[in-house]
């Protein structure tokens, strides 16, 4: 049965999970903010963001968001993190009541430290049984050129996630359905910082060995984290986990990887950001998630070490010596 599903956001991933969609037999409804990239998604490309995507003509685009909203039977947030409050205060009274609601977001809300499952139940009036997080190595260059590829489907009540599940089934993109929506949320907005960290060992000139290293404690900092708030520790050792982590942290195609690259090469966070010209999720979140740490008692070391560049501009060859001088205790390694 063809679903209806609007999907509020036409950046690289909005895009390119609105493909997958589309090959699972939806009609696909996007919402862009510009009149430009709608009607480049209207002729079958969105060059703005993924050149190399040619869209099924089942993909749409409006930049009207009552009209993308309007009779969704599922409806997919792909703005930017720090972003989806604002969104939802202004359209978010049109999502249709009984949709399910997807969250492609991977942040932590600055200000609040707020998941986004609960920006949008408390923005939008969403409840628990309707939030669903998608999560996983989806680098959206790869989900683009249809290589296959597998993500989690995560909701608290498993007959939605199965529902959306269903709906994003395509030949060569498998879902998983879970129902931890915490772990999901906690892997998908802290492995973008840890992606930073082992960007930023790239680009000062280091090897497999410390990027190993950074991936590893990373995962251990994600996890004790997730752990802190409730999250399902199985979580941390599936997709939306080691194998989110493993593709941010050592992939070119990552904003967030790459991002880190240009910082251990000496650019500055400005620099960095006008080069990419992309929203680069960890830069935004870092310091909502150490500030959420913080709360939960919580120690992240290479967090702490990724604010103190992004935020408080130390220079990152400072890093490695902070991380590696720290105190020596009884850590599971």
């Amino acid at each position: 049965m063809t679903s209806r599903v609007a999907v509020m956001g036409s950046g690289s991933w909005g895009t390119a999970f609105a493909m997958i969609l589309a090959d699972a037999g939806c009609d696909v409804m996007m919402w862009a903010r510009r009149q430009e990239v709608a009607d480049a998604i209207n002729a079958g490309c969105n060059d703005a963001y993924l050149p190399e995507l040619r869209l099924p003509p089942s993909v749409r685009a409006t930049v009207d968001p009552t009209e993308a909203l309007g009779g969704a039977e599922i409806v997919v947030l792909a703005v930017p993190s720090q972003t989806l409050r604002e969104n939802l205060t202004r359209w978010g009274g049109a999502i249709p009541r009984r949709a399910p609601v997807v969250s492609l977001l991977k942040g932590v809300e600055l200000c609040t430290t707020m998941r986004m499952s609960q920006v949008i139940a408390e923005v939008a009036d969403v409840g628990d049984d309707r939030i669903v997080v998608v999560s996983g190595p989806n680098l959206a260059h790869e989900i683009a050129l249809r290589q296959p590829a597998a993500g989690v489907v995560a909701c608290r009540d498993m007959a939605t996630a199965e529902r959306v599940a269903g709906a994003c089934a395509a030949p060569w993109f498998r879902p998983y359905t879970d129902t931890d929506v915490i772990g999901a949320e906690v892997c998908g907005a802290t492995k973008n910082v840890v992606a930073l960290a082992s960007g930023m060992a790239e680009g000062l000139g280091f090897g497999d060995n410390t990027k190993a290293t950074i991936i590893t404690r990373g995962l251990a900092e994600m996890t004790r984290l997730g752990l802190a708030l409730g999250a399902d520790p199985q979580t941390f050792m599936g997709l939306a986990g080691v194998g989110d982590l493993i593709a941010t942290c050592m992939s070119p195609l990552s904003r967030n990887h790459s991002f880190g690259v240009r910082l251990g090469r000496g650019l500055t966070v400005a620099q960095a950001t006008a080069e990419l010209r992309t929203t680069t999720e960890g830069v935004k979140s870092c310091e909502s998630i150490l500030t959420l740490a913080q709360q939960h008692d919580v120690d992240m070391p290479i967090c702490e070490q990724v604010v103190a560049v992004i935020r408080d501009g130390h220079p990152v060859g400072e890093i490695g010596p902070r991380l590696m001088s720290r105190d020596l205790k009884a850590e599971k390694h």
